[in-house]
């Protein structure tokens, strides 16, 4: 995973005014000393993210699109990632810290916040090769511990109460990414048009518990986390866009694709012989949640399970769509983004044989 790893040069369009920047945070940002210079990270599909350099620190900026984007309704929320994580701050989530939310768009010609960089590994490759069975399964733990905790925070006693719109969860999101979805058209996918009939119709009454409610990631997976260096601990949760408050098992069956979609392309671990990896398969892993939680019962939650997977593809499917929007338009945000815009159509397809087993 080379191409996805590290830093480098900043490409063409999401270059701005470093001596801008510069001065900025030399206002804004307590301690901070130039010079400054500043890379991209090859990683990452949506918003640019850059690695700040100066010669006593390092910092990360995530910022918007720049001025030529084609921006969706409700895409790019960096200050919602700002805010989140604030709030997550000092909990059993691991977040960088937050340094500068600058939302004045005159500054560099796009809103951008600061946080600390956290040193560590991120883990791109689903089933782990480098490591043996005992530590895949310490990784896979950890990333069950972390989830459940973040499902078990109460949000609003961290602020957040009006993080999102209380009620009708799936109802919503299932309108958004079919605006989304309808947005960003660049071929007709028969699949989506039969997803985006049918899921409105067989939402689930799990689905429809408002008492099931917490912060949802909305991206959360292998890649978004990084990790001690020889450690199986999460040091930090990256890529915060698409949270909201939400329904938990939303954001779980979305972290539980992997178990579905072959490696390849996505970098999942469907098909692959678990056991001798030493990486739970998904019901293990869809109880071992459940016990951490205590929000239900694993065969409940496994009975709904084929509308919540059907759910998520048509969902992730949607977010592919819009990066091979980004292609056509020429601001997708890295040289991956073309593979990944691609599986839209397989990955709405696989959605449409989970909905044909509900």
């Amino acid at each position: 995973m080379e191409a996805q790893t590290g830093t480098r040069p900043v490409a063409e369009q999401h270059r701005f005014d470093t001596a801008a920047l510069e001065a900025y945070l030399r206002q804004h940002l307590p301690g901070f000393e130039g010079p400054l210079s500043v890379e991209q990270f090859k990683g990452g599909q949506s918003n640019p993210t850059y690695k700040l350099t100066t010669p006593s620190c390092s910092y990360v900026m995530r910022a918007k699109p720049g001025p030529v984007a084609r921006l969706l309704p409700s895409a790019h929320a960096i200050e919602r990632e700002f805010t989140v994580m604030k709030a997550l701050h000092g909990t059993a989530v691991p977040v960088a810290r937050m340094h500068v939310l600058c939302d004045d768009e005159s500054v560099i010609g796009r809103a951008f916040y600061i946080m600390e960089y956290v040193e560590g590994r991120v883990l791109w490759e689903q089933s782990l090769p480098s490591l043996n069975p005992a530590e895949r399964g310490a990784i896979y733990d950890e990333m069950n511990r972390v989830i459940a905790a973040l499902h078990s925070v109460d949000f609003r006693e961290r602020g957040l109460a009006d993080y999102g719109k209380p009620g009708n969860y799936f109802e919503r999101q299932i309108a958004r990414w079919t605006k989304q979805y309808q947005a960003s058209i660049t071929q007709p996918i028969e699949a989506m048009d039969r997803l985006i009939e049918w899921l409105p119709a067989h939402i689930p009454d799990s689905a429809r518990d408002e008492s099931q409610v917490s912060i949802v990631h909305g991206d959360y997976r292998l890649d978004n986390l990084i990790f001690h260096p020889s450690e199986p601990r999460v040091l930090a949760v990256l890529d915060w866009e698409l949270s909201t408050i939400g329904h938990p098992l939303a954001d779980f069956s979305y972290h539980c694709m992997s178990w579905h979609i072959p490696p390849g392309a996505f970098r999942g671990i469907g098909g692959l012989d678990l056991a001798s990896l030493g990486i739970p398969n998904e019901r293990e892993y869809v109880r071992r949640y459940c016990e951490r939680t205590g929000r239900a019962d694993p065969d409940a939650v496994m009975a709904d399970w084929n509308f919540y997977l059907a759910y998520n593809l048509f969902r992730i499917a949607g977010i592919l769509q819009g990066i091979a929007k980004r292609v056509e338009d020429g601001t997708a945000s890295s040289a991956q983004a073309r593979q990944a815009g691609a599986g839209a159509r397989p990955l709405a397809e696989m959605g449409w044989r989970f909905a044909t087993r509900s």
